[in-house]
């Protein structure tokens, strides 16, 4: 999975002012709870959720998340029911978070790092802010202060990713330039969102498969990953967005 940098010598002069991440399954371990709220629901509408449909779910809204599990497991919802069912796995997911929240390896680290060396910190996720709240509680309680200057959940943006604009919302509030920005996801829909919104992105999935794409760049994890990384993401996407 891991890719290569490619040599940025040529590329054309980049600052590194933003740095844009997602939240579940890229900075903390929250996917697998979504995933058993959502087991766990399949088993309550009388079916088994195929390992193949969650991983259709992993970064998507949680309507969309409804009907892939509902085609799934053959069953038909009205749409109060479709949204009953959202409503339940929030809060089942909820409470699974409020037993703990883990980093994803290498995560904490980066974070720190990038808050140490300047740029804005925003967190972008889909996830619904009383959600988020849950996991940013976590955070904060770790590290001791805010490490993001920025929060935007799923509840808060006129159209959720892969639509790019949840990452144009949160650059226009940080007042930074895509070219300047590298956002970190692991989701499918999270990279398309970022790269539509101009910005280089390393990607760090683990449940989907991602094709390579002009401006991203792909690694198995975070692990090692540094603000210098983070540059070199950078300046390769300007490199590969560069005319002929």
């Amino acid at each position: 999975m891991a890719q290569r940098l490619p040599d940025t010598a040529t590329a054309p002069p980049t600052t590194l002012r933003a740095v844009l991440f997602d939240m579940d399954g890229t900075l903390v371990e929250t996917e697998e709870y979504w995933g058993e709220a959502m087991f766990e629901l399949a088993d309550r509408l009388g079916g088994r959720m195929s390992a193949e449909a969650r991983a259709q779910t992993v970064g998507s809204t949680m309507r969309r998340s409804m009907q892939v599990l509902h085609a799934d497991l053959g069953v038909t919802r009205t749409e109060d029911q479709l949204q009953a069912d959202a409503r339940w796995v929030e809060d089942r997911t909820a409470q699974l978070m409020g037993a703990g929240i883990s980093w994803q390896p290498g995560a904490r680290d980066l974070l720190v790092a990038v808050r140490a060396a300047g740029p804005a910190t925003a967190l972008v996720t889909t996830t619904p802010r009383r959600l988020a709240e849950i996991v940013l509680g976590s955070i904060r309680a770790d590290l001791g202060a805010d490490p993001f200057d920025l929060t935007i959940c799923g509840d808060e943006v006129p159209a959720r990713k892969p639509d790019p604009a949840p990452y144009l919302q949160a650059m226009a509030e940080l007042g930074v330039d895509p070219a300047e920005s590298v956002v970190i996801e692991d989701s499918v829909a999270g990279i398309a969102s970022g790269l539509a919104a101009g910005a280089a992105v390393l990607g760090v999935p683990a449940l989907q498969e991602v094709a390579p794409a002009p401006g991203l760049v792909l690694r198995e994890g975070l692990l090692g990953v540094g603000v210098a990384e983070l540059e070199q993401v950078l300046a390769a996407a300007r490199l590969g967005r560069r005319p002929a």
